[in-house]
């Protein structure tokens, strides 16, 4: 349901050399950009999932692992239908670099249901999707975690994705 945009610019130039200069570690290098897309349709026609690095995750399942040095590989299910009380606490993701608090705070599930409920987007997907933004392993990530995440929001039927770094 996208199309892709005759503006090829990348949302953010220079991001990955922002992030090598603050991660010495990381030397992530990316030259095969994807081109922005553009909705076919309006948001208030559009199937949504909503896809975090806050580490967001259902009461009672299994914890991500933060003390992993290259990061975690998994990610977790959120029902679009939880209530913030139905959800973990985020996990200290990294030490000194705080809470990842910016889905209840920012842009939590209960605005994309009202958003839902008052017409603004169409549906929402059952299921939205969470992991932790700390990776020191890029490549691995694109391959493994990305590539997972990528296929499960497929499988859920989404016409467009709201992406939220932690």
């Amino acid at each position: 349901m996208t199309e892709l945009s005759d503006d090829t610019r990348q949302l953010r130039p220079g991001l990955w050399e922002t992030i090598n200069e603050r991660y010495p570690g990381s030397m992530i290098t990316k030259s095969d950009f994807v081109p922005l897309a553009r909705l076919s349709k309006p948001l208030s026609r559009t199937r949504l999932t909503f896809v975090s690095s806050a580490g967001i995750q259902p009461k009672g399942t299994m914890p991500f692992d933060v003390v992993h040095p290259v990061g975690d590989f998994s990610f977790r299910r959120v029902r679009s239908a939880s209530t913030i009380s139905e959800l973990g606490d985020p996990p200290n993701q990294v030490p000194d670099h705080g809470r990842a608090q910016g889905f209840e705070r920012d842009l939590s599930i209960e605005r994309l249901q009202e958003m839902t409920k008052e017409g603004v987007i169409g549906e929402l997907t059952p299921n939205l999707f969470s992991f932790i933004g700390y990776q020191m392993d890029p490549p691995t990530f694109e391959r493994t975690l990305a590539e997972d995440i990528a296929n499960a929001v497929v499988a859920e039927g989404a016409e467009a994705a709201l992406l939220c770094p932690a």
